[in-house]
């Protein structure tokens, strides 16, 4: 059995993974070792920014998870793809770079978590941010490793939609990420040069050239290994269940779990951490009993306008001319622009589901094309989509073990739509959502309302539809979650309750969601967990 001892293990190179493994490794007297399941990001899809309509069903990059039967979505399981990859799901992700709103944060440390305020996690949004284009300076980065810029791959249609949303009230937004999220606006994506820059190409990689870090790809975490209350290493397995045996990495610091919200509370289960009754249902040696982990699971859910154009200018058309394909090609082999940079939603609205509330609560991504389901193909006629989804749900799910196997998948349940807020609010957005499409500018490239088609009007029509065709948009978050309370799982240094030198850095530790996408949230808390390791922290926004 071959054993590596370094200073910290790092689990995971997602998002977060990435970050906290090159920061940790700019102190040369320190050893780094990271562990990643997935292997090199060599596949061509993940650096084309529309690739990821490949990649998102590719065994190959992704953990391909599938949840439980679900109440909320009438009983269907729903299939929830995970970056298995370097970079995890920054490698496969739709590319928007999304902060949420500063009292998401403010939140955070109303829940009791010190320095999670925004005024204190500012600071490493912008140390991490290489902004491209507008942006007030005292709130974005430029001088950041991850590349951050607008939307290229503009058009007639994405214009009508901008106007559109202007026309029933909804003002125009430059820079959502900005002073204000409310409005209308472009997307800005992490993208460089017309490909995608995921947290490896930021962060991982160029760090990979110092010698006291060490990547170590398709190496599957079977368990933290533990000394009474202590993490002292982590047992591994390369080469999927027929590979060799396992192997340790002993830490001589401390063991960061970067897994992400899936795989950090399976990690923790897997090696006893978690709630003692369902551990020993499994089998499992109960190490310390922690009932917080895998519980208070959050999701955004989306449901999506499917619509008939007009006019044969979507991306559905491109993919359906071989004439037009090759001119697409072209273009981005010669100038890095056109349809094959666009990135999972091209215009983005922020905004209020009814009069009164204090900020937005519901979030719409309009995309040029349409499909049936991620990775199925495009439909065969002129298509896009108008997407809607609540900004901060209610309802809680959870994560389960199945098996003690490290190789099996858990046990997820969603959840979805059970507390009324997120129902009533869904509905709200849909029937904004026609509104927008009934404006005159819109009106012009809509032929037919494909889904659900007109037929469909009442509430409960609608929240029917809802439940039979909505799906996730990728933003598991919870699992872990940082606070004081008895279903906390991590202190706001991250530091697991009750176990010394252990940690989580990922979305599992949110302990609400932020309100937007979150990716550019998870690489936010890899640059505060490194420094929270390493004794330091950057000065509050002014």
């Amino acid at each position: 059995m071959e054993t590596i001892e370094a200073d910290y293990i790092v689990v995971g190179a997602g998002s977060a993974g990435c970050v906290v493994a090159a920061r940790l490794s700019e102190d040369p007297s320190v050893r780094v070792v990271v562990l990643e399941a997935g292997g090199p990001d060599r596949n061509i899809w993940i650096h084309i920014p529309i690739g990821y309509g490949k990649t998102i069903t590719d065994p190959s990059v992704n953990w391909m998870y599938e949840t439980e039967p679900d109440p909320g979505a009438n009983g269907r399981r729903l299939f929830w793809p995970r970056g298995k990859v370097l970079g995890g799901s920054s490698s496969i992700n739709g590319l928007l770079y999304v902060r949420g709103q500063p009292a998401d944060y403010d939140h955070w440390r109303q829940l009791g978590n010190v320095g999670w305020a925004w005024d204190d996690l500012l600071p490493y949004f912008k140390r991490s941010e290489g902004r491209v284009g507008p942006g007030d300076n005292t709130l974005r980065g430029r001088d950041g490793p991850l590349s951050v810029i607008d939307f290229q791959a503009r058009s007639r249609l994405s214009e009508a939609y901008v106007a559109a949303a202007e026309a029933v009230g909804i003002p125009r937004n430059e820079d959502y990420n900005g002073a204000e999220q409310e409005g209308v606006g472009y997307y800005q994506n992490t993208m460089k040069h017309g490909r995608r820059w995921s947290a490896h190409r930021a962060f991982l990689k160029p760090a990979m050239k110092r010698p006291n870090l060490r990547v170590i790809t398709h190496a599957q975490a079977e368990r933290v290994l533990l000394a009474g209350n202590r993490a002292v290493g982590v047992a591994y397995r390369q080469g999927g269940r027929n590979g060799a045996e396992s192997r340790t990495i002993r830490a001589k610091r401390e063991v960061i779990l970067c897994g992400g919200a899936i795989n950090s509370p399976q990690l923790l289960m897997l090696s006893g951490i978690g709630p003692g009754a369902h551990l020993t249902e499994q089998g499992i040696e109960v190490a310390h009993h922690l009932p917080g982990v895998g519980q208070n699971l959050q999701d955004h859910y989306q449901v999506r306008f499917v619509y008939k154009c007009t006019e044969a200018i979507t991306v559905n058309d491109i993919m359906m001319s071989p004439v037009r394909m090759a001119i697409m090609g072209l273009q981005y082999a010669l100038f890095r622009t056109g349809p094959l940079t666009a990135s999972a939603g091209q215009v983005g609205i922020f905004t209020k589901s009814r009069p009164g509330l204090e900020a937005p609560d519901i979030q719409f991504h309009f995309i040029g094309f349409s499909a049936d389901r991620p990775g199925e193909g495009l439909h065969k006629f002129s298509g896009f989509s108008q997407n809607i989804c609540q900004l901060r749900p209610e309802s809680r799910g959870e994560l389960l073990l199945k098996s003690p196997d490290p190789l099996a998948p858990p046990a997820i349940h969603p959840n979805y739509l059970a507390a009324e807020i997120d129902r009533t609010t869904l509905i709200d957005g849909l029937k904004l959502g026609r509104r927008i499409a009934a404006q005159p500018q819109m009106r012009a490239f809509i032929a037919e309302e494909y889904l659900p088609g007109t037929a469909v009007q009442s509430d409960a029509e609608l929240l029917e539809y809802a439940r039979n065709y909505g799906g996730t948009i990728f933003h598991p978050i919870g699992t872990a979650k940082m606070g004081k309370d008895d279903m906390a799982v991590v202190d706001d240094r991250l530091r697991v309750h009750g176990i010394a030198g252990l940690r989580v850095a990922d979305a599992s530790v949110m302990p609400t969601m932020p309100s937007g996408n979150t990716n550019a949230a998870c690489i936010m808390i890899g640059e505060k967990c490194a420094d929270l390791v390493r004794g330091q922290t950057l000065a509050r926004a002014a």
